[in-house]
């Protein structure tokens, strides 16, 4: 069983920067990919980015450009660096892992951009 704890969030004017993290329980070397989903009120979760162990990652296109995904595997530790963030961005952001056939979540971030 994997816990992910995720931190960082908060409330920022448009424009500003945020970095989320997760960390997880244990180790996150098995844990393939992980990443980054959000819910804005009235919306479904969306996926934001994700990262493989191995290092590749994924986008959504609004992310694109804006937001950089990585994890320390040292660290058990993934994060979300989003820079020049846009009202629009406002959501819970989740962090989720995966090792086949387990999904894990955890209880979520709020972030909201001001404008």
């Amino acid at each position: 069983q994997v816990q992910l704890v995720e931190s960082g969030g908060g409330l920022v004017q448009a424009g500003g920067s945020l970095r989320l993290s997760c960390a997880a329980s244990g180790s996150i070397f098995r844990l393939n990919p992980m990443g980054w989903y959000r819910q804005a009120p009235g919306k479904q979760r969306e996926r934001v980015a994700t990262i493989t162990s191995g290092g590749t990652t994924y986008y959504s296109d609004s992310a694109k450009g804006r937001f950089t995904i990585s994890r320390d595997n040292a660290k058990n530790t993934m994060y979300l660096q989003m820079n020049s963030l846009k009202p629009e961005d406002t959501a819970v952001y989740y962090c989720n892992a995966q090792t086949p056939p387990f999904d894990y979540w955890g209880q979520g971030t709020q972030v909201t951009v001001s404008s």
